[in-house]
């Protein structure tokens, strides 16, 4: 078996397998487009799935909430005590003048981060808002 021989037979069974292959095909900016659309379109699919699996898990975490909630008895408050003893290692009560009592202990503890002490260490007698 010559070479040009086993050549032609290869050719041959090219053409009759992918015939397409050896025909012109479309020029390369459609193939382009191409790609480009079916890459936008599986997008968009994968983000409706998205969107309706997200829908759905919220739904049925209401669902949950509304069952428990209806479930669940309603708990009263502890009535507050005024007359309470301080805390371990705390200095006793604060005067605030003009001050919420959120931003006094945003106060303290930022003073007692800046003086890298403990919070029970320090004794602040009072806090005014100076205005």
């Amino acid at each position: 078996m010559s070479i040009a021989f086993a050549d032609e037979i290869v050719n041959e069974v090219i053409e009759t397998v992918a015939p397409a292959a050896t025909e012109a095909s479309a020029p390369p900016i459609v193939n382009a487009i191409l790609g480009y659309l079916v890459v936008f379109i599986g997008l968009a699919l994968l983000m409706v799935v998205i969107i309706v699996m997200g829908k759905i898990m919220v739904a049925a975490s209401k669902k949950k909430a509304e069952k428990a909630a209806e479930t669940a008895p309603a708990v009263e408050a502890a009535p507050v005590k005024k007359d309470l003893p301080a805390a371990p290692g705390s200095a006793g009560e604060v005067k605030l003048y003009d001050t919420d009592p959120a931003d006094a202990a945003m106060i303290m503890a930022i003073v007692a981060d800046k003086l890298q002490k403990p919070l029970n260490e320090l004794r602040f007698v009072s806090i005014k808002e100076v205005k």
